[in-house]
């Protein structure tokens, strides 16, 4: 497993991607919209891994209800897996709550799921199956 990139969730993902490309010299090199997730998402190369500043499209989103509750800040932390499907069987198995079982197509076009936070110690964590290059 890798790490493939931190979200956080801010009002204006804009604003704070500028902030990050000009103080930290990372290039912007995704901007894309997920419907049915309810966010705009900036993404930032930060080497082998990429920073995401995700905001909500509305208030009654995830992102939104998350902002609602908490500052902006880290929204959760993404790890690349070969199969998905086997990973949350596994996961299932050694009873981890998820948040979605079933995957989605989340904001790089690949299937995620969510490990839902009681099962990481208040963490939210998202599962990308990602291709071997």
């Amino acid at each position: 497993m890798e790490l493939d990139h931190v979200n956080i969730a801010t009002l204006d993902a804009s604003a704070l991607a500028e902030i990050f490309s000009d103080l930290f010299g990372l290039e912007i090199v995704k901007r894309t919209e997920v419907a049915d997730q309810g966010v705009r998402v900036i993404k930032l190369s930060a080497g082998n891994a990429v920073i995401e500043m995700t905001e909500p499209t509305g208030a009654n989103t995830p992102v939104g209800r998350f902002l609602a509750k908490n500052r902006p800040g880290l929204h959760h932390v993404c790890f690349r897996v070969d199969d998905l499907r086997a990973t949350v069987a596994d996961l299932l198995a050694k009873g981890v709550t998820l948040v979605n079982e079933e995957p989605t197509i989340g904001a790089a076009g690949l299937p995620i799921v969510f490990v839902h936070p009681k099962s990481c110690g208040g963490v939210l964590v998202e599962l990308q199956e990602t291709p071997k290059t």
